[in-house]
């Protein structure tokens, strides 16, 4: 019995009662996210007939996101992180309901649409700045990789189950009600967030969110040895190894379904947050890292090889489930290595890497499938990442050593 529980999902954060109501109104308000990242495509290309105008929402996005992280996270190390997740969680549902005017309204504007979607892109980079600073000061520094995975799995979840019932939704009612239901979804998280205790700023520091506080958080990454091993390390597994962009390619020329590549990735991440017992009690973090990245890229290179659909799945969902373990030691290395003063900026940065490097491996990967096809690029990607890893391993020996401060030495906040 005791094996057992030590294997099976790791729900020790959740004894905390403020982080298991943001956890559970989470999950609401990830899949009402997953509707709205549905119909915005789908209204894009019905008013301009253009996959070309679908991808450019995502450009228009990633601008007003990273702007929205680097001031959202100098603002979260200068305010109540409780009212500014109370204000741009607000501000993103207030979008959801524009969203659904324009729709309602039959007002056929791309341009107004694409605002909206960077509005809300900008809400939802700031909102991911304060959101990962405040954990820290809700669960034990011992229970921060566990918090992560419990988080990764909601939105794996939510990444398999949002275009499903968006599926189910969209023949019935079409999509304007979608949005709504969105912004109600949106209502769960806000409810919790009003039920957490104020999160002032812990030390005295300058009120100012100017450009060089906003970047502040990339200067801590890059003169802190573990920081910055941790990152270089995420940063080749989602640019070198992150083949998203060849899968219709894939599909067509070896497996059929393109949906199904998408999934398993998701499948995988849920799969490794029901096993997170198995491996969240390490205080290895930088050897967790390490493992991850290598056995990413180990499925990737499987996956550029495989000529089937089932192991193309398989492998796929072993890398989705590598995937969740990085994210969660790697944003457990920042949370625990950091002042809290500087949490929110370091978020900040998180964001702006997790969000870049696979909308750069997009760029990559697509120019390399097509001038060296899906085999070699795709298993390149995977044998580059596991070299890039066992690199930065040989010359950062301060990753490998990196263990989990422990809570004598670390108290939670």
């Amino acid at each position: 019995m005791g094996r057992r529980l030590r294997i099976t999902a790791d729900v020790r954060p959740l004894r905390s009662a403020n982080f298991r109501r943001l956890w559970v109104a989470g999950a609401v308000t990830a899949v009402g996210s997953q509707l709205t990242a549905v119909v915005i495509p789908l209204q894009i290309y019905a008013f301009t007939g253009s996959s070309a105008y679908v991808g450019l929402a995502g450009l228009v996005g990633f601008a007003p996101m990273v702007a929205g992280a680097l001031w959202g996270g100098a603002l979260a190390d200068a305010v109540d992180r409780r009212r500014m997740l109370l204000a741009t969680n607000g501000g993103i549902g207030a979008t959801s309901v524009l969203l659904w005017a324009q729709a309602a309204t039959h007002l056929r504007s791309v341009g107004l649409l694409l605002c909206l979607v960077a509005v809300q892109q900008a809400l939802f980079g700031a909102n991911a700045a304060a959101s990962g600073a405040a954990i820290p000061r809700l669960v034990p520094a011992a229970d921060l990789p566990a918090a992560n995975v419990l988080r990764s799995t909601v939105v794996s979840s939510a990444g398999i189950a949002g275009p499903l019932l968006a599926g189910g939704l969209l023949p019935v009612v079409g999509g304007q009600p979608l949005y709504l239901a969105d912004a109600a979804a949106l209502c769960a998280t806000l409810w919790a967030v009003t039920r957490l205790p104020p999160l002032p700023p812990q030390a005295v520091i300058a009120r100012r969110t100017d450009l060089w506080q906003a970047l502040e958080g990339f200067r801590v990454l890059a003169t802190h040895s573990v920081l910055l091993a941790a990152y270089l390390a995420d940063f080749a597994a989602l640019f070198l190894g992150l083949p998203v962009a060849l899968f219709p390619q894939l599909a067509r020329e070896h497996f059929g379904a393109v949906g199904a590549l998408y999934a398993a990735i998701s499948i995988g991440g849920v799969a490794a947050g029901l096993l997170s017992g198995s491996f969240t009690r390490t205080r290895r973090h930088g050897v967790a890292i390490t493992a991850a990245v290598c056995v990413w890229g180990l499925a990737i290179a499987g996956l550029g090889l495989a000529r089937s659909l089932l192991s193309a799945m398989l492998l796929l969902t072993l890398a989705g489930g590598a995937l969740i373990v990085l994210s969660a030691f790697r944003k457990s290395i920042l949370q625990t290595a950091a002042t809290d003063g500087l949490r929110g900026r370091l978020q900040a940065a998180d964001t702006v890497v997790a969000a870049g490097g696979p909308r750069l491996a997009d760029f990559a990967h697509g120019a390399a499938g097509a001038a060296f096809g899906t085999t070699w690029t795709v298993t390149g990607g995977g044998v580059l990442t596991i070299a890039a890893m066992l690199t930065l391993v040989a010359a950062s020996p301060d990753l490998r050593r990196y263990r989990v401060p422990s809570p004598a030495q670390h108290k939670a906040d």
